[in-house]
């Protein structure tokens, strides 16, 4: 059963990070020190790969499910989301490098 917004807001920080179950490799990862951010886990040619998909409350657990369903699409067309996120990062980094320039 996917989890709730309340569950997810319930959840306390402990000593260890925590991992609440979603559904199809989607889930928060509460830190110790209490931040909360939606994770999806996935395999691409049998390698474990993580996409974070956003910090909780501005990432509600509707969004990350919609997120999850474009990174699987994505996925599924030949993309790996992951390696999409990093290259587009990199990219806006070298943007913001060259207009201080």
């Amino acid at each position: 059963m996917p989890l709730t917004n309340v569950a997810i807001r319930r959840a306390k920080p402990s000593d260890k990070p925590q991992k609440l179950a979603d559904g199809g490799g989607l889930y928060p990862l509460i830190t110790t020190a209490g931040a909360k951010s939606w994770r999806w886990k996935y395999r691409v040619a049998g390698k474990q790969k993580l996409l974070t998909l956003g910090l909780y409350p501005e990432v509600t657990s509707a969004l990350a499910r919609d997120s999850r369903k474009d990174a699987l699409r994505r996925l599924r067309s030949g993309i790996d989301p992951a390696a999409e996120s990093k290259a587009t990062a990199a990219a806006h980094v070298g943007a913001t490098v060259d207009s201080l320039e």
